[in-house]
């Protein structure tokens, strides 16, 4: 199942989406994993929690690369519950453009895997345009 938080830089999407990480890993038996674009966060999120910062990866610069690393997370832990991406459009060069076909793909990933995606999203309802109807909204 893919889930979106979205709105506006500065709406407070990723406070919502560091209390969600939080509260997940203390009822979760699995992992959770926490995509960030820099380390900024690392200390606001329960030690339990996998952090992966984006700048590290910097050569990762289109969707399907951002869909072949999120495979690679996923095949090193069997266990992971969780996925949240913070600011997707931050991530690989991806534009509100290509969200139809990234969110599509992050859906079948979520089906196949059994793991839900939480994905924040710094744009209006109305930007995003239609496929926002296709998801659940956190926010």
């Amino acid at each position: 199942m893919v889930k979106l938080l979205i709105g506006r830089k500065g709406s407070g999407k990723t406070k919502h989406m560091i209390q969600l990480a939080n509260d997940r890993i203390e009822k979760s038996d699995g992992s959770v994993v926490f995509i960030n674009k820099d380390h900024r966060l690392m200390y606001d999120l329960k030690y339990k929690i996998r952090v992966v910062c984006m700048e590290e990866y910097e050569e990762i610069t289109n969707s399907d690369e951002y869909i072949g690393f999120l495979y690679g997370i996923i095949s090193s832990d069997h266990d992971i519950e969780v996925i949240f991406i913070d600011s997707i459009l931050k991530h690989a060069d991806i534009e509100i453009k290509d969200l139809p076909e990234f969110l599509s793909r992050l859906k079948k990933i979520s089906e196949k895997y059994g793991i839900e995606m939480i994905v924040s999203i710094s744009a209006t309802i109305e930007e995003i345009g239609d496929i926002a109807s296709q998801y659940e909204i956190l926010n």
